[in-house]
C-alpha cells in the first residue's frame, strides 16, 4: 500500500461533514495520489461506513476503511461484516482500522473501556476467521457463538490498529498488518518505532510484512498563522488525552495542559481552545505551511513507512487535500 516513491500516502476524511463532501474529498485525494482513505468512528458523527459505501463509488483504486471503529460501540462480529460489505462494494480495496477507542467519548456512552488491548486483539482474530468463511464461537472479552457471515471479501483485508501505548504498539507489530500511530511529532515516532521493533521480534514469520503509518493531526495552508489556528480544536483534545509521559516528553506545562483538559470536561470548547499553547501545537501537530509540513513529513518518515494526514486537515480543506500531497510529494523525494 504505498505510492511510486515507496511511502505510503493516507488521508482520515472525517464525517463532520456529510456524506457526499467527503465523497468529493476522497475522489480529490485519488487525483492528488493517496493511496489509502480512512474515515474516522465517533458516535457523534455521520456513521463512517455510510461514508465509506459513498467514498467506495466516487474513487476507483483508492484504499478504504474505517480509521478507527472500537469494538465496544459496536459487536466485534457486526464490525466484521460492515467491513467486509465495504470491500464487497468497493471490489477489494478495503482496509479495516480498528483501536479501542476514546476512553472520554465511550464513558458519554455509559461504556467501560476494560481490557482493551485484548478486546482489540480478539476482535480482528476474531474478523480475520470470519472473513475466511468460518463458523466462530468466542467466549472472552465478549461472546459470540456460531457466527459467520452472509459474504466474502474479494480478497484479503489488512488490519491497522490504532495505538499510542506501549503494549498496543507491541501487540499490533506482533499480529497486525500494519500499525496507525496516534503521534505527529518524531520524538513519539522514534519512542513508537522501538515499540514496534519489540512487537516485531517475536512477530511469525507467516504473518507477512507490517507496517507502520504515522496518524498525525496535520494543519497545512497558504498562511502560517492560519494554519496554526485551525489545529486549536484537535490538539486541545490530543493533549486532554495525552499520557503524563508523553507532556513529558515535550516539555508541556503541567498547568496549562490541566487548564485545556478542565475546561473540556466541562464542555467549554471555546475556552479549552484557546488554552492551546504554540507549544502544544508543536507536539502534537504538523502545522503551517507547505514548506513547513513537507519538512515536519521528512522527519516524520525517518521513523515510519508512511503518513495518514489526519484531522483537521487545515482551514480549507479542498486546498488542503492538494497541499498535503506536495508536501508529501517533497518530503518523499528529498527522503
Amino acid at each position: 500500500m504505498s505510492d511510486d516513491t515507496g511511502s505510503t500516502w493516507g488521508i482520515e476524511l472525517t464525517p463532520e461533514h456529510p456524506p457526499e463532501r467527503l465523497a468529493d474529498l476522497a475522489e480529490l485525494a485519488e487525483d492528488e495520489g493517496f493511496d489509502v482513505a480512512f474515515a474516522s468512528g465517533h458516535y457523534f458523527n455521520r456513521d463512517p461506513f455510510v461514508v465509506l459505501s459513498r467514498m467506495a463509488d466516487a474513487t476507483d483504486d483508492l484504499q478504504l476503511g474505517p480509521g478507527v471503529v472500537n469494538p465496544y460501540e459496536t459487536h466485534p462480529v457486526k464490525l466484521a461484516s460492515q467491513t467486509a460489505t465495504i470491500d464487497e462494494i468497493s471490489d477489494g480495496r478495503a482496509v479495516f482500522g480498528v483501536g479501542a477507542g476514546d476512553r472520554s467519548s465511550l464513558s458519554n456512552l455509559g461504556i467501560e473501556r476494560d481490557s482493551p488491548l485484548r478486546r482489540v486483539l480478539e476482535t480482528f482474530d476474531l474478523a480475520r476467521d470470519l472473513w475466511d468463511g468460518e463458523t466462530v464461537t468466542h467466549e472472552g472479552t465478549f461472546t459470540a457463538r456460531d457466527a459467520s457471515l452472509n459474504l466474502e471479501p474479494a480478497g484479503e483485508i489488512p488490519v491497522y490498529v490504532g495505538a499510542q501505548g506501549p503494549h498496543m504498539l507491541r501487540m499490533s507489530a506482533k499480529h497486525a498488518d500494519g500499525v496507525l500511530i496516534n503521534a505527529a511529532h518524531p520524538k513519539d515516532l522514534e519512542w513508537s518505532a522501538a515499540q514496534l521493533g519489540q512487537g516485531l521480534a517475536e512477530r511469525s514469520d507467516d504473518r507477512g510484512a507490517f507496517e507502520s503509518l504515522a496518524f498525525a493531526s496535520v494543519s497545512v495552508a497558504a498562511d502560517e498563522s492560519e494554519a496554526r489556528e485551525a489545529a486549536r480544536p484537535p490538539v486541545a483534545f490530543i493533549v486532554g488525552g495525552a499520557a503524563e509521559p508523553v507532556l513529558e516528553r515535550h516539555d508541556i506545562d503541567r498547568e496549562a495542559a490541566s487548564a485545556v483538559s478542565e475546561s473540556l470536561e466541562r464542555g467549554d470548547l471555546p475556552e479549552a481552545f484557546g488554552r492551546v499553547t504554540p507549544a502544544m501545537i508543536d507536539a502534537f501537530c504538523i502545522a503551517g505551511t507547505t514548506e513547513t509540513v513537507a519538512d515536519r513529513f521528512g522527519a516524520a518518515l525517518e521513523h515510519v513507512d508512511g503518513i495518514v494526514v489526519g484531522s483537521p486537515l487545515g482551514p480549507d480543506l479542498e486546498d488542503a487535500v492538494e497541499r498535503a500531497s506536495e508536501a508529501l510529494a517533497r518530503a518523499s523525494t528529498d527522503g
